[in-house]
């Protein structure tokens, strides 16, 4: 773990005050604890002045990063995961939201909520592996469901298109697929995981869900896609990928730069052409834009 050193606030005149000062009581800085966060710094007037300390970076929320700590770590985000899909799976038998409507909020939900817990998990290859175990348990759901061995009502609702298990096989299958490899090829570290899945889940989804609603007017090489979708797929995704590059840059995980935040704009630009090219329907978006995400991000990043 790096050293790091509190940012101090001075008043333009303490240049003046500075001669007048002697070391022992100007510059003695008292933490208050063993992780400071708010740091105090005497004047001879024995008054306290706040100054704001920088959190050094931390490899993960845990300071333990033993093997039970990513167990546990595994434990907690597949429960928080598997809350969330449980919950658009009862909205679904329900009927409280279009079945369309229900199956894209799905989708931009799960890899978002499951990559906000990606901080629980130590650093290194053991913690990219626990976390994928968790898109892989669901890799797995989707082939039973989808090869009839589960019937699974909810599920198949909740995440398909026309109600058809088979349709697990395809899509939803490509979708768990990317967040568990982009968990293990990238991890955290690499802005190509945000892109990626930021692209996939709030990209993606959200420009259904505006594109459905808003979109009149028609591509000119693709009737099926709009100009407000795809315009509102490189807006979310693109929004939300700078969103988690502070998200985890507080962690210490990236150093966010400029030229990230250009890469991240190109990125979602690009995933946003190849999901409203014909070809994107003919094969599956959840299978052309991740592809997309990585060809680029490897160029740009």
């Amino acid at each position: 773990m790096s050293s790091y050193s509190p940012l101090t606030w001075r008043s333009p005149l303490s240049i003046l005050r500075r001669p007048f000062l002697s070391p022992a009581t100007s510059n003695q800085t008292y933490f208050l604890s063993s992780t400071p966060r708010l740091a105090f710094r005497t004047t001879l007037t024995g008054r306290f002045r706040r100054e704001v300390a920088i959190p050094p970076p931390v490899s993960s929320l845990f300071t333990d990063t033993s093997v039970f700590t990513d167990i546990c770590a595994t434990a907690v985000s597949g429960a928080i995961a598997q809350s969330v899909l449980r919950l658009w799976e009862e909205t679904a038998q329900r009927g409280i939201f279009d079945q369309k409507l229900n199956r894209k909020l799905t989708h931009t939900s799960i890899g978002l909520v499951f990559m906000l817990c990606w901080p629980l998990f130590s650093s290194g290859p053991r913690g990219a592996i626990l976390a994928a175990l968790i898109p892989c348990a669901n890799i797995i759901k989707m082939l039973v469901i989808g090869l009839g061995i589960w019937k699974d009502e909810g599920t198949v609702k909740s995440i398909s298109r026309y109600g058809d298990p088979r349709e697990l096989l395809k899509g939803p299958l490509y979708y768990v697929s990317t967040i568990a490899l982009a968990s293990v090829i990238f991890w955290r570290t690499s802005p190509i995981s945000i892109a990626v899945i930021c692209n996939l889940c709030a990209g993606d989804g959200i420009a259904d869900i505006i594109g459905r609603r808003f979109g009149t007017q028609k591509l000119p090489y693709n009737s099926n896609k709009s100009f407000v979708g795809s315009i509102s797929m490189a807006i979310a995704g693109f929004i939300a990928s700078i969103g988690f590059m502070q998200y985890f840059s507080i962690f210490g995980y990236i150093d966010w730069s400029w030229k990230m935040v250009i890469g991240f704009l190109i990125v979602s630009i690009a995933s946003a052409l190849v999901e409203s090219h014909p070809l994107s329907t003919e094969i599956d978006d959840n299978l052309t834009v991740p592809l997309t995400g990585v060809l680029i991000g490897t160029l740009v990043f």
